[in-house]
């Protein structure tokens, strides 16, 4: 799930920043700290969530909101103010959430499982044309590699592209971590954190971890994967703890 936040205290933005990144495994991919410009951006472009504070210049929020609902791929918008007042209004216009500063981290880590409880549904697979679920391309040493899908242990982001662990080796595929769990079988993968995809048939031990969560190792691999927070519910679900 992709996300953007309008915000125009600095300060705020970054913490609401932080604590979707510590407790969702939603992608933050814009702030902005004008209402306008944030209009302005949906003329063009769509995203999954957006944060929304009140009071913001040139366009407060919930006239950017009431905008917004006209659009015929409209954001789920959770409102971030500190003011309980326009909290009717925000439930009016449809708000999924209502978010009152300075924020409290329980609150907001609540409120962030429930969205993605709401949000979260199995992707269709959308396969390369060059590609299938069965096997796909991937790079090492400037060249390209054609490897079985059930080989890949685990597969982790960096940046702009994904590194693919395997029992032979390690990859790296030319796309977002997101990009690359559309390729995976949801009955085999799972996210098991913003950054981490892991295969649930090659997975050895599980460690429990602080906050009722998990650390994973895969078969014949030393390394730690981390189950988010989040996750750790579906996880559980999952491999029946």
């Amino acid at each position: 799930m992709r996300a953007i936040i309008a915000e125009d205290e600095f300060p705020a933005q970054e913490e609401l920043q932080y604590l979707i990144e510590t407790y969702s495994s939603i992608e933050v991919t814009k702030c902005f700290d004008d209402g306008l410009d944030v209009l302005k951006y949906f003329q063009e472009n769509t995203t999954d969530i957006l944060f929304l504070d009140i009071n913001l210049p040139s366009l407060d929020g919930m006239m950017l909101a009431g905008s917004l609902a006209n659009f015929k791929q409209k954001p789920i918008i959770v409102f971030t103010t500190a003011y309980k007042e326009h909290a009717a209004k925000a439930f009016e216009l449809e708000a999924f959430d209502y978010i009152l500063k300075p924020y409290s981290e329980e609150r907001v880590a609540s409120m962030l499982q429930k969205l993605e409880t709401k949000v979260q549904a199995p992707k269709p697979i959308t396969p390369e044309p060059s590609q299938t679920t069965e096997r796909l391309n991937v790079w090492k040493e400037e060249k390209i590699y054609v490897i079985n899908v059930q080989d890949i242990a685990y597969a982790e982001a960096d940046e702009k592209q994904t590194v693919v662990h395997t029992k032979d080796g390690i990859y790296t595929y030319p796309g977002s971590i997101s990009t690359f769990e559309e390729l995976l079988s949801a009955g085999i993968f799972f996210r098991c954190h913003r950054s981490y995809i892991v295969n649930t048939e090659r997975i050895h031990e599980i460690l429990p971890w602080f906050h009722n969560t998990y650390l994973v190792k895969m078969k014949g691999m030393d390394e730690q994967i981390p189950v988010s927070r989040s996750k750790a519910k579906q996880f559980r679900q999952i491999m029946r703890l």
